[in-house]
């Protein structure tokens, strides 16, 4: 039997705040010095004495003034890792040494790396791009992807540009800083679904605009899409393209609710909303609900901006949904101009956990899938395809390029480029680097001018070293990147290239019925231009197969 002691040794802390604290009390009448003591002490007394009394955490109840501690180091345990712990190669989502490379680019200070790499060379997953003996020097890296050839207004855009973010996340300062680069550095700024502020007119960049299931800045009062809005800043010369977004890495298939307290009288002019009041984006949109029906907004969408590039942005889910959508390219003859992929590993939105580790495809079989698609149904020429993933590095580049990109976003990366330091705390307005809040002490001491010059050179140093890479591998554009090109570890005693490892459709293969891809042959037959249906193989072997 368990012996019991009058005071547990659990309350040596409460019970040892208590005696300083009378004791140190008792000796300033002597000296008002005691006092620095029993202060303190007495604080701790009555944060002790609070713990005992309060029901809501049992751990502070057993371990009065004890427990307070072990919630501080919880609380610092992000930063211990990042900064004691971790080496230069761990640590999630990035590590030190891809923060370091954006921060030293973004800088315009050297770069370089002493006494080798630091990588382990031999473990399953290390990968590399090949050199050439006959390498090519490339005086210009300004590397461009034409998008919409077909429209009346296309767009030049660069190989790496601004992903989706919004006023709204991120502050006033960051959005100003953002474009102010973009335009320095001849690359785009997405606005993200929250529309165009006032801040992403400033610096005269290139914007993509994004258009969610909110409508926002081309919404009428009940929430749906309205024609007079949109066209009135999709025909701003700074819009250079609009993108719809049908859903994110960070929370594919998830809606939200922007609570009326953070609807400030900025957020609410840019998005076109009342403020102060709650704003819903659906997880859905109200615009079309059928894969037919979203080519034909699409097409109006172009023909209202005045021949603007018109795409969408998604995060792969279901294959027979993005299967859908490609048969009705098919059956209708209408078609974006792009699409960009985004991966299901998450990225500036903050996100429930389930959906940033557990929901969507991640980037590269995302990017796979669309690429072949569209390969296979001869619809990849007519069709130009952005990444946005976690790329902060020439060779994140050059491999997602590989894989069929024709030109790559990057959002955190960018954010690194403003300062960010990775504290995770982006979901709470408190973002030591005030990149990632709507709190005006923050966001403001953000430095704009000093910002976008890193922004600026962040973008131009990263694609130099795209053009170093591809140019030691002997190739003349990024246009020549293919599967072939990168290799990957996949034991200590063997390698593969992108080719061996993953399918590649020759051109017209699916409409040939000709693949050899498990993916295609389960899905691509039931899918349906006419709705985002289920098919039957799969309702046949669910839990419920009646529907």
């Amino acid at each position: 039997m368990t012996e019991r002691t009058l005071i547990p040794l659990r309350y040596s802390a409460f019970v040892a705040c208590i005696l300083v604290s009378l004791i140190t009390l008792a000796l300033s009448t002597l000296s008002l010095w005691w006092l620095a003591i029993a202060l303190p002490a007495f604080a701790f007394s009555l944060l002790g004495t609070w713990d005992l009394l309060q029901p809501r955490r049992t751990v502070s109840r057993n371990y009065p003034v004890l427990a307070h501690f072990r919630y501080f180091f919880e609380s610092i345990g992000p930063e211990i890792r990042q900064y004691f712990i971790f080496s230069d190669t761990e640590g999630r989502p990035f590590s030190r040494e891809q923060r370091r490379i954006v921060y030293q680019r973004a800088k315009n200070t050297l770069d370089k790396r002493p006494f080798g790499s630091l990588l382990d060379m031999d473990n399953p997953g290390y990968e590399w791009i090949n050199h050439s003996l006959t390498p090519v020097d490339h005086a210009d890296t300004d590397f461009r992807i034409t998008i919409g050839s077909r429209c009346a207004q296309p767009y030049s855009a660069s190989i790496f540009n601004i992903s989706a973010m919004s006023f709204g996340s991120l502050s006033a300062n960051a959005i100003r800083a953002l474009n102010h680069g973009a335009a320095r550095g001849g690359f785009y700024h997405d606005t993200g679904e929250g529309s165009i502020s006032r801040y992403h007119l400033e610096g005269g960049g290139d914007l993509v605009w994004e258009i969610g299931s909110g409508y926002f800045g081309c919404r009428d009062e009940q929430g749906y899409f309205d024609e007079d809005l949109f066209v009135e800043n999709a025909t701003r010369d700074a819009v250079k393209m609009i993108e719809v977004k049908l859903s994110q890495g960070a929370k594919p298939g998830h809606g939200g609710i922007l609570p009326g307290a953070k609807v400030t009288g900025e957020i609410a002019e840019a998005r076109g909303v009342p403020p102060g009041e709650d704003v819903v984006s659906p997880p859905s949109h109200s615009a079309f609900s059928t894969p037919i029906e979203l080519l034909e907004f699409l097409d109006r969408l172009r023909e209202l901006s005045g021949g603007k590039p018109v795409g969408f942005k998604l995060a792969i889910g279901h294959p027979w949904e993005w299967f859908s959508i490609v048969k009705a390219m098919l059956e209708t003859g209408r078609h974006p101009d792009f699409i960009v992929v985004d991966g299901g590993e998450g990225g500036t939105g903050a996100a429930p956990l389930e959906f940033i580790n557990r929901l969507g495809m991640p980037l590269l079989d995302a990017l796979l899938l669309v690429h072949n698609t569209l390969v296979g149904t001869n619809l990849r020429d007519v069709i130009a395809v952005g990444s946005a993933g976690k790329i902060t590095s020439g060779f994140h580049l050059a491999k997602t390029l590989a894989l069929g990109a024709d030109w790559c976003n990057a959002g955190r990366g960018y954010m690194f480029a403003l300062g960010c330091i990775q504290a995770l705390s982006c979901h709470t307005g408190r973002c030591p680097s005030g990149v990632a809040t709507q709190d005006p002490r923050r966001g403001d001491k953000l430095d704009v001018p000093l910002k976008s010059e890193r922004v600026y050179h962040y973008h131009r140093n990263t694609v130099q070293a795209l053009g170093n890479l591809i140019g030691a591998a002997g190739l003349r554009d990024t246009s020549e990147l293919g599967p072939d090109h990168i290799i990957q570890q996949t034991s200590q005693t063997e390698f593969r290239t992108y080719r061996d490892l993953y399918p590649f459709l020759e051109p017209g293969a699916l409409l040939n019925g000709d693949t050899g891809y498990e993916l295609f042959d389960h899905y691509w037959e039931e899918a349906s231009a006419r709705e985002f249906g289920v098919p039957s193989s799969v309702i046949r072997f669910s839990r419920n197969p009646v529907r």
